[in-house]
């Protein structure tokens, strides 16, 4: 368990739900789902590249401060709450990984922990 490090981010989930925002398992990195949820508040309602693109970014920024660049990164999933927002989030997940071409998913689920959420995403890295 030595090689094994959590690294929280303060958001007002982790500590209810009882999670981390990043596990470092030795090379590998495993984010949380990311959302759109800015200091406890979630940015860019019933906009799905925008809420995409931020939760992009908290993912990526989590990683790095656990020590996994962008350069890293091997896998995505992301989860859309309907077919619709396919197009926006795919073109958020262009704009954020093209140069770096992970693994992916999109996947339509029922719906997430809030309904104004439209996209969850994972990112997984490997440092090796």
């Amino acid at each position: 368990m030595s090689d094994i490090e959590r690294f929280g981010s303060g958001g007002p989930y982790e500590d209810g739900i009882g999670y981390s925002r990043v596990v470092r398992a030795g090379d590998l990195f495993v984010s949380a789902g990311c959302t759109s949820v800015i200091d406890g508040e979630l940015v860019h309602e019933r906009d799905a590249y925008q809420q995409a693109m931020t939760a992009f970014s908290v993912g990526i920024g989590a990683l790095a401060r656990a020590g996994c660049p962008l350069q890293a990164i091997i896998a995505t999933r992301m989860y859309i709450t309907d077919r619709a927002h396919a197009d926006d989030v795919g073109r958020a997940h262009h704009d954020t990984f093209a140069a770096v071409r992970p693994t992916t998913a999109m996947i339509i689920v029922a719906g997430l922990l809030d309904p104004r959420m439209l996209v969850e995403v994972e990112i997984t890295g490997w440092a090796g």
